[in-house]
């Protein structure tokens, strides 16, 4: 297992505009690390980098804890699985699968054994003698899959690899990838623009956006306390809900309409760079009003919108000149255009500096919430 390191790493093709900006991150050794970002942020191309398909600009890429900038993609010992599974439609599954061991000159009978463990454990053995257009979309992705790791590479690249899946066998092969990276004790790399992808598969994950690092962490924290607005919005389905208020530094209470205050902790007013904060909510912490929750933090919408999905009922609101979303567990018989009285509650609250759009205070009941549960 090798470790992966980047040491403020830019990217640049036209020597003006940057699309890789100062990436210092490290991987550990028998890590699955997620790249996670919306289209164009960089992320292929800084998995690109890393194979040595791209040169970077400035900084350093470290392999092993060695220099690998001057390495060609053959001398980095990594593997690579792309997004368009790259077989050779020529070839059989089984020479598919064995190509990357012919530069190594293994002797053929070595060579059909570790074929017929790879494909063993992928389910591929009763298809080692088709062709590629003779497979559906999931067994070409094994057959990808079952190339790269057949070398026994220490680092394993995946560029976006089930993006060309339904859903079904996408559900599906997020946890077969999962579980073979551990058994195989593979360092993995993988980039996604699926934020669901991200939060099921990674033991950390990255949030790429314009080449700029958003924030790093497990996926848990980044969904419990997401680095800035734009991380809130882009994990979570449906996103965080965000809204703007203004502070008062000696009471420390926060406004984010005429009928909505609440109280925030005296050392985040104290380090804020203006008096406007920006506020956000997770859809599942919005409650329906009751007496003995807190009137001051109730209002009362039209629902604009619902959605059922057997576990879960999603509705759509407009409130305070956005757009926010409710998410509850269970059935609810709720229509369009009925009017409720929502709650929310203030332990759930971000809120970030108006200016910098840094996060200056998270959510104060998930340690409880973790505890509740177990998780912690």
């Amino acid at each position: 297992m090798y470790s992966v390191e980047l040491k403020q790493v830019d990217k640049s093709y036209d020597k003006e505009q940057l699309v890789v900006k100062d990436v210092s991150v490290k991987i550990e050794p028998g890590e699955f690390f997620v790249l996670v970002g919306p289209s164009g942020c960089g992320k292929s191309t800084l998995l690109r980098m890393i194979a040595g398909l791209e040169e970077i600009t400035s900084g350093s890429i470290l392999i092993d804890g060695k220099k690998a900038d001057h390495l060609p993609p053959s001398k980095r010992e990594l593997s690579m699985v792309f997004q368009n599974y790259a077989l050779y439609p020529h070839m059989n599954v089984e020479d598919n699968i064995t190509f990357g061991l012919d530069v190594k000159k293994m002797r053929k009978k070595e060579k059909k054994e570790k074929c017929c463990e790879i494909a063993d454990m992928l389910g591929l053995t009763d298809y080692l003698k088709r062709k590629p257009r003779h497979l559906s979309g999931g067994q070409r992705q094994r057959v990808a899959l079952a190339r790269a790791i057949i070398t026994n590479s220490p680092i394993c690249l995946m560029d976006e690899p089930l993006s060309n899946l339904d859903a079904k066998l996408r559900a599906h092969m997020r946890s077969e990838i999962r579980e073979l990276q551990r058994k195989l004790g593979l360092t993995l790399i993988y980039v996604t623009h699926d934020q669901v992808e991200a939060m099921t598969m990674g033991d950390r994950i990255m949030v790429l956006n314009e080449g700029v690092i958003q924030q790093v962490g497990k996926p848990i924290d980044v969904y419990n306390a997401p680095a800035n607005p734009f991380v809130a919005k882009f994990i979570g389905s449906p996103p965080m809900n965000v809204t703007t208020g203004l502070v008062d530094k000696n009471s420390s209470q926060v406004t984010i309409s005429e009928q909505i205050s609440f109280s925030v902790d005296r050392f985040t007013v104290k380090d804020l760079n203006s008096e406007e904060v920006i506020v956000g909510i997770r859809p599942e912490n919005i409650r329906i009003y009751e007496e003995s929750s807190n009137q001051n933090l109730s209002f009362e919408v039209t629902i604009d919108h619902v959605e059922i999905l057997g576990t879960e009922t999603l509705l759509k609101f407009k409130w305070n000149d956005s757009v926010w979303y409710a998410k509850w567990y269970g059935q609810w018989d709720i229509r369009v255009g009925q009017s409720l009285t929502l709650s929310l509650d203030p332990d759930s609250f971000c809120i970030y500096d108006g200016c910098t759009e840094s996060l200056m205070q998270g959510p104060r009941n998930i340690q409880h919430q973790h505890v509740r549960e177990g998780i912690v």
